[in-house]
């Protein structure tokens, strides 16, 4: 299993936990591209969490999609090895668009 294969392992897990709606979105074909690894809604709040492994960063496209879901209310998560363990609390607390910025991560303004 690859890292980052482990870090949505444990995001999965805990969305199970706490009873979100989500799944892996298909960016082949009629897909569109740079959408977060995992999408989904909780407490009438959508989310889109990118997964990434050690010192990977979203591409700007990934940033973009991220951007575009804070700016529509949504909650926007980068999630790593270091942070794994603070999804549920990121996800029920709705602190997605504030999340980026302290784990340094801009998504613009």
């Amino acid at each position: 299993m690859t890292p980052e294969a482990k870090v949505k392992k444990k995001v999965v897990k805990q969305l199970k936990e706490i009873g979100a709606y989500y799944f892996y979105p298909m960016t082949h074909g009629y897909g569109k591209s740079g959408v977060p690894d995992i999408v989904g809604c909780y407490g009438s709040k959508f989310f889109g969490i990118e997964c990434k492994a050690g010192k990977n960063k979203p591409t700007p496209l990934q940033e973009q999609n991220l951007r575009e879901i804070t700016t529509a209310g949504g909650i926007a998560l980068v999630i790593n090895e270091k942070n794994v363990d603070q999804v549920t609390e990121l996800v029920t607390g709705g602190f997605g668009d504030m999340f980026g910025k302290q784990f340094g991560f801009d998504f613009g303004e």
